[in-house]
């Protein structure tokens, strides 16, 4: 609120899961850079403060993500199946929760996240767990003698991703889901102004994936991307 040219916030009150941390390599980190204030929309009320990345914790979450690559990508498509499913049934089993933190962040009715948006998010997650499983190569005719010209899918390694403002959640799964089925690796983004839920993520993420083979960094565009 403004109060004689100067802005004041009041702290409202956060969900009891949540994170200011960041997912670089596995390990859940405060970042480096400069504080961000993190706002809800709804009433202008200060959510919370979170530190950006440095420019070396970008660099380390690429550095990571590209060291994980051959392993992640060598991985069978049963395993990253086995993974994504674990991401979905997460994310059901916390749909409140994630919920009343979009509401929070995004100034959208909780009723209608939990309703439209979490049984989506956590389908895309099934999807590209089935879609891993099912990649087909077409073949065609033999153009040479004794050759056989065929379509060969091949991971094409570090992922950079940034996501937009007003659908956090699942405009993070729309992105990362199909990403991590292809056997690459992810150094993505959040919005600034709502990183809130991806963050909550990035600690399962850190859990149930390899450590590089999803990295999450908060913080402006001109300085982390």
């Amino acid at each position: 609120r403004v109060h004689g040219g100067t802005l004041h916030f009041a702290l409202v009150h956060l969900p009891s899961m949540f994170s200011t941390k960041q997912l670089i390599n596995g390990e859940m980190v405060e970042g480096l850079g400069a504080p961000i204030a993190v706002v809800d929309p709804a009433t202008g009320e200060l959510i919370v403060e979170i530190r950006e990345a440095s420019r070396e914790q970008v660099e380390a979450a690429v550095v990571a993500a590209a060291a994980a690559g051959e392993s992640w990508a060598a991985t069978t498509p049963k395993d990253r199946a086995t993974a994504l499913l674990r991401i979905a049934d997460w994310i059901d089993a916390n749909a409140h929760m994630l919920a009343k933190l979009e509401s929070l962040n995004c100034g959208k009715p909780a009723a209608a996240v939990l309703a439209d948006e979490l049984p989506q998010i956590s389908d895309t997650f099934r999807y590209f767990a089935g879609a891993c499983r099912c990649m087909s190569a077409t073949c065609a005719d033999e153009y040479l003698a004794g050759h056989t010209s065929f379509l060969r899918r091949d991971p094409v390694g570090v992922v950079a991703q940034i996501v937009p403002w007003n659908y956090p959640l699942q405009l993070l799964a729309w992105r990362i889901a199909p990403a991590l089925a292809a056997g690459c690796t992810v150094v993505l983004k959040p919005s600034e102004l709502t990183p809130l839920t991806a963050l909550v993520l990035a600690e399962q993420l850190a859990t149930i994936l390899p450590p590089g083979v999803a990295n999450i960094v908060h913080g402006f565009g001109p300085s982390v991307g």
